[in-house]
């Protein structure tokens, strides 16, 4: 078994997901940001879309929308999406794919599931997370990276109790091919009853985990997480210890999310970001008067 060491973190806080409606009426879970908790620098938004299974013609998404200032990570574990932009850009997601989409100076988004998958019905599954991006990055050329699920390196423990998909950063060996624009850490950990996994993360980097599925143990003075949870990590030490009890029934499904803080000013008007007001009115502008394009155009 593998045991804790001195510099491991402490738990700081367990933070509980509400449910809301988004795009054209699809049930999120999202811990943040809420009232009681509005954001996680560097990180703006943590949704979990599902996991529910959809009869056909139930499967809504999220029309025509602009973005500017920030980036959207979407990580799809069931279903498949359609997504478009008026830049030109279009593709499909699958499951297991991963869309780094950034923003950057402004793009009209569309994210809607494949008419296949609509036609149908079928599980859909997925999360979305949004990282802030530093001041002199708000203004940078939108770009994308698409990573197909085959292309996501994958590792495990030599007994295969720990298994992690890389999506950013790096674990257990495996480094991610994704490219960020600031430190970030985005790892999928699958434990079976009775493993434990110490995933060092940098004392400087702010860090969770959010639970998928099962219950875990989280910290050096182990904390209990249930799904749909957020547990929050004190920058108090640079390893994060993550256990599935060994009675557990199940494998624990989570995602451990870590960044280095911007510390800069943030304000928020819908789907932009940036660093003072005069920046989000400017966005407004630029998008009611076309000038971030349209999808189609």
């Amino acid at each position: 078994m593998t045991v804790p060491t001195q510099t491991s973190r402490t738990v700081a806080g367990v933070i509980n997901s509400i449910e809301t409606l988004e795009g054209a009426g699809f049930l999120v879970r999202r811990p943040f940001p809420k009232s009681s908790f509005s954001e996680f620098d560097p990180f703006l938004l943590l949704d979990e879309l599902g996991p529910i299974n959809l009869k056909p013609g139930q499967a809504k998404g999220a029309p025509d929308h602009p973005h500017r200032g920030f980036e959207t990570v979407s990580y799809v574990l069931d279903g498949r999406l359609e997504h478009k932009d008026s830049a030109g850009h279009a593709g499909l997601l699958n499951p297991g794919d991963v869309q780094w989409m950034t923003a950057g100076a402004g793009v009209v988004h569309s994210e809607m599931p494949e008419s296949m998958f609509t036609q149908t019905g079928g599980r859909l599954h997925g999360i979305q997370l949004w990282v802030n991006l530093p001041q002199r990055d708000k203004m940078m050329p939108p770009r994308y990276q698409e990573i197909p699920a085959d292309h996501i390196p994958v590792a495990q423990t030599e007994d295969r109790s720990v298994r992690v998909r890389v999506i950013a950063g790096e674990a257990l060996g495996a480094k991610a091919v994704i490219q960020t624009r600031t430190p970030i850490t985005y790892l999928h950990f699958t434990l079976q009853p009775g493993a434990t996994m110490i995933q060092p993360v940098p004392k400087e980097y702010n860090a969770f985990v959010y639970v998928l599925e099962g219950s875990g143990l989280f910290g050096t003075e182990p904390a209990p997480g249930d799904d749909g949870q957020m547990v929050l990590f004190s920058q108090d030490g640079e390893d994060v210890v993550i256990s599935n009890p060994a009675d557990a029934q199940r494998p624990l499904d989570l995602l451990l999310i870590a960044g280095v803080p911007l510390n800069e000013p943030v304000v928020r008007y819908g789907l932009f970001v940036m660093n003072t007001e005069a920046e989000i009115t400017q966005a407004i502008n630029d998008y009611q008067e076309g000038r971030m394009g349209r999808i189609g155009a």
